[in-house]
């Protein structure tokens, strides 16, 4: 009788051991959403392209907000290769810092560092990214990450607490590396850019500044009246 129950007891402990080989994985949090009701009041935001937009429907969307010692950046554009922002001391590129979120063939989003040398993106090893999360979903590149206000003097990494023009910029990715962006002339802020001063500021993207110009919105009103004066 004790070799039997022996048998049993060793059956049920076999059973639950191979049912239960190893603890189950905690969850991984999902991508918290962007949120753009906090624009111009708890973070700086810049939208580029149809009027109205938001961090899901902008051809572009940055945002930034100071956390202790560093800044946060969420960027997001409609598109399956990168989205990135960069830091100059002019509107022209050449000279730039860049953060960039690329979207690698295995579905995952990296943040990368690149410091431009004339027209060329070179990747910098030294990367001041940190608390990095991003996510490729709706054919759209989204990420968040910090990186420090402060840092030891560097050619290819500023210091955040100065006020630099930002430039905009997405574009496809080939095998995880980044190439051409999309338009000709990517946006770039009008003005410098402190951490310091948070504002919401929408720039219309191509198709509708034509639309929304002093002349072009005269000469419609000017066709409309000749139309209208030539009708019986």
């Amino acid at each position: 009788y004790c070799f039997v129950f022996l048998v049993f007891y060793l059956l049920i402990i076999y059973s639950d051991y191979t049912g239960y080989p190893f603890p189950t994985a905690p969850p991984v949090d999902p991508f918290a959403k962007i949120r753009v009701d906090d624009c111009g009041k708890t973070k700086g935001c810049f939208r580029y392209g149809k009027p109205g937009c938001n961090a899901d429907t902008c051809d572009y969307f940055l945002s930034y907000r100071r956390i202790g010692a560093d800044v946060e950046f969420e960027l997001s554009a409609d598109t399956d290769g990168w989205v990135a922002v960069g830091f100059s001391s002019d509107k022209k590129m050449g000279g730039d810092d860049v953060m960039a979120c690329v979207h690698d063939d295995n579905g995952r989003v990296r943040i990368q560092h690149f410091y431009n040398v004339g027209q060329w993106a070179k990747e910098i090893q030294r990367n001041p990214a940190r608390d990095e999360e991003g996510v490729f979903e709706n054919n759209r590149v989204t990420c968040r990450f910090k990186r420090p206000v402060y840092v030891p003097r560097e050619e290819t990494i500023v210091d955040l607490h100065l006020s630099w023009y930002y430039l905009f910029a997405w574009g496809p990715a080939i095998q995880g590396s980044i190439t051409r962006h999309d338009i000709d002339s990517p946006p770039v802020s009008e003005r410098v850019v402190s951490i310091y001063k948070y504002e919401d500021i929408f720039m219309p993207s191509a198709a509708y500044q034509t639309f929304s110009s002093p002349f072009c919105l005269l000469l419609i009103v000017a066709l409309t009246f000749y139309l209208l004066m030539g009708t019986p």
